[in-house]
């Protein structure tokens, strides 16, 4: 059932580019670069997600890097 999801999140991704390609001036190659590079990491995200659904989110990543500096500050 993953292939489904994958082949779901690879033609989400495509139609996101195939709808915006057109939209974005032809003189503009950065543009057009970040679009491939975001749409590339947000499925790249996406396929992460479906593989490893209990992965912990980013909010639980900056808790505990910012735990030690709150213990520091508050003087525990």
């Amino acid at each position: 059932m993953n292939w489904a999801k994958v082949l779901a999140a690879t033609v989400v991704s495509v139609l996101i580019v195939l709808f915006e390609w057109p939209k974005i001036n032809r003189g503009r190659k950065k543009e057009k670069a970040a679009l491939l590079v975001f749409t590339a990491i947000g499925w790249g995200l996406w396929l992460l997600l479906i593989y490893f659904p209990d992965l912990p989110g980013p909010t639980h990543f900056v808790q505990n890097l910012l735990r030690p500096l709150g213990r520091m500050l508050s003087g525990e």
